[in-house]
């Protein structure tokens, strides 16, 4: 068999292969992708508000720009708004204030308190709602993995490895 035929094979077994794994795990609706992505990008920031050693949760990156304790407080907020927009309230952007969450406990309690609180607004939106519309969702979560990105650097300016970039422990 000549190296085209065999190249031209095994580009069909596997285009056949993915098409039948494809066949075999259905899409996920929209509410099910929303719902796993706004869920999936705070589950990691609540991680590293809790990893992020508690001495260095008044770090910054330069003298005018966020603490990591206040980017954390600054992502609640967000999650705060979500949720009560969620719900269906009439709601802005109120910005928490950060000094009400001095030190890594405290903001870390408010972070998982603000997640618990968005996922279980999220978790009663019927799917046809956000196969509607995904809003507040969508910003929210958009501001989340944004930030999220940011505490990657407050991390790494810290030589710190984040969480998610470790080594991780093969399944059994």
């Amino acid at each position: 068999m000549s190296f085209g035929k065999r190249t031209l094979g095994l580009a069909t077994v596997a285009a056949v292969s993915l098409t039948l794994s494809l066949a075999q795990s259905p899409q996920r609706s929209t509410a099910q992708a929303m719902r796993a992505n706004f869920v999936g990008v705070n589950a990691r920031i609540l991680t590293m508000a809790k990893d992020f050693p508690a001495d260095k949760y008044n770090f910054r990156l330069k003298p005018e720009m966020r603490s990591y304790g206040e980017v954390i407080v600054h992502v609640a907020s967000g999650l705060v708004f979500a949720a009560k927009a969620g719900r269906g309230e009439k709601v802005n952007w109120d910005e928490l204030n950060p000094k009400d969450y001095p030190n890594k406990a405290a903001a870390a309690a408010l972070m998982e308190k603000s997640i618990a609180d968005a996922n279980a607004t999220l978790k009663g939106v019927s799917d046809a709602a956000l196969d509607k519309s995904i809003e507040p969702w969508i910003d929210v979560m958009e501001h989340s993995a944004e930030h999220y990105g940011l505490l990657v650097a407050y991390y790494r300016a810290n030589g710190i490895v984040p969480p998610e970039s470790r080594p991780k422990e093969p399944k059994k």
